[in-house]
Parts: C-alpha cells; sequence; structure tokens
C-alpha cells in the first residue's frame, strides 16, 4: 500500500507530517515518526565536519537545490496509540499518512520505509510549492479548526501523551542542561529550563519524586548535582521494576541529605 494521507491532502501537503505504520503481526500496534521538508533547502556539507559528510553520497551533499524530507526519529517507532497520534496531529495541524505495515522484527526495515516515504513525501511537497497558485482546483480538506494553541500548550500536550520512560529521557537530558546553566551563571537558562522540567514532572507519578529532581537539579550547590542523579536512578529503577537496587540508592540520598 502507498502513502495515503488520514488527514491533509496530498496535491497541499504542509511540509511537515506525522508518519504511522501498522505492525504486520498485530495492526493493534502503531509505529510512527515525524517528518519535516525545511523551508529552505540546503547543503548539509557546510554544516558536518569532514569524517561525518564523507559517510553521506556527494550527490545529496552538494544539491543544495534539493528538497528533501527527514523523519525524525530516523526509524518508525512503537509508543503512541492511533488516537494520540491523531489528536497530536489536529492540535499541530500536521498531515497524518499511513504507510502500511512493517514487520515489527525488521529494524532496518522500520528505517527504510521511514526514508522513502520522507522522500516521497517530500517530492509531494516540492511539486506544490513549484505550481504556481490557482484561483480554483482542488482545496486542501479543512476539518473544523481547533483553538489557537501556544507553543507550551503544543509542548504540554505533547509531553502528556509520552510513555514514562521517555518522559525520564527528556528529564535526565534538562537536569544536564539545567546543570550547565548553573555552572555557567546562566539564569535565564535556568529559569527556562526549570519550567520545561516542571511541565514533564507535573506528568509523572508521585512515586518518581519529580519535584525533588527539580529541586536537586536547580540548586546551585555542589552536593545536589549527585543528588540529581541519584533520584534519576531512582526513578528508572522503578520504572523498570527493579525493587531490590532502590534500598542503596535511598541510603546514598539520605547521606547527602544529612538524614539519618
Amino acid at each position: 500500500m502507498g502513502m495515503q494521507f488520514l488527514r491533509g491532502n496530498s496535491q497541499t501537503p504542509r511540509g511537515h507530517a506525522i508518519f504511522i505504520a501498522r505492525n504486520s503481526s498485530d495492526p493493534r500496534v502503531v509505529y510512527a515518526t515525524y517528518c519535516i521538508v525545511p523551508p529552505i533547502p540546503m547543503s548539509l556539507a557546510k554544516y558536518l565536519p569532514p569524517m561525518f559528510a564523507a559517510q553521506i553520497p556527494t550527490d545529496e551533499l552538494q544539491d543544495a537545490s534539493s528538497v528533501a524530507g527527514m523523519p525524525i526519529p530516523p526509524m518508525l517507532e512503537e509508543g503512541f496509540s492511533m488516537e494520540q497520534l491523531e489528536t497530536l496531529a489536529e492540535r499541530r495541524d500536521d498531515d497524518l499518512c499511513d504507510l502500511g505495515s512493517v514487520n515489527s522484527r525488521d529494524d532496518v526495515a522500520r528505517m527504510q520505509l521511514a526514508t522513502m516515504s520522507s522522500q516521497e513525501y517530500a517530492q509531494l511537497y516540492s511539486t506544490y510549492i513549484s505550481t504556481p497558485e490557482r484561483t480554483s482546483g482542488p482545496a486542501r480538506t479543512e476539518i473544523s479548526k481547533p483553538q489557537p494553541m501556544n507553543d507550551q500548550d503544543a509542548e504540554d500536550l505533547f509531553t502528556q501523551t509520552m510513555p514514562d520512560r521517555q518522559k525520564l529521557v527528556e528529564l535526565g537530558k534538562l537536569v544536564g542542561m539545567a546543570r550547565y546553566a548553573l555552572d555557567g551563571r546562566d539564569s535565564n537558562l535556568l529559569q527556562d529550563t526549570k519550567r520545561r522540567m516542571e511541565r514533564i514532572t507535573n506528568h509523572l507519578a508521585d512515586k518518581y519524586r519529580g519535584t525533588e529532581i527539580v529541586a536537586a537539579a536547580t540548586d546551585a550547590s555542589t552536593p545536589t548535582a549527585r543528588l540529581a542523579e541519584l533520584y534519576m536512578s531512582r526513578a528508572y529503577k522503578l520504572l523498570d521494576e527493579e525493587y531490590a537496587d532502590i534500598p542503596d540508592i535511598e541510603r546514598a540520598i539520605r547521606e547527602i541529605k544529612g538524614q539519618p
């Protein structure tokens, strides 16, 4: 089955789309990636060190006028339900494209499907933007438009639909960013990072101690850097149900906090 637009129109693609594919063994399982076509064509060679540029075909690096689609992540990944993806596409005004089915055990096939579909989508987009605007002809199918969302609302909605593991991964990245901001005495970056961390922890169960993670990560005192690491390690142990390792982590946390 070729690419089918579940939302949007193949004649007038938006340039950004959520791709979905179903597990060939269990159609209830959905894989997804996000495809974006940069509005400004670019040559990757300008931004890559020589050792990395050598891994990409020369024609792709040199043709700065070409329009290419990029799947992010580069492989179709599991983690969202069809209902969640439909909601995201609606709220973000993305195209939603069904790529058919794929073998769940074949990572290469999931990567190739994401890449080839991105190329196909980019070609549709290139054809659309190179066609003079017409006053008649097929128009984009519009479903009733949602109320305008600001960037924070969109990010909050996206965070809410994340699996707990992905939330913890993103939270871990922000812990590192907070420590970087503290080291550089960048108060603006620190406050922005703290708000983003709180947006994630608001959607985490209390057992992960999100409030303590944020407090430790944004505290300038030296011991709290280690404390934030311990809280993150404890959260992952809970997620993976490795309960036997948690008492030692709790003991280390109490020692840093000076508790018996």
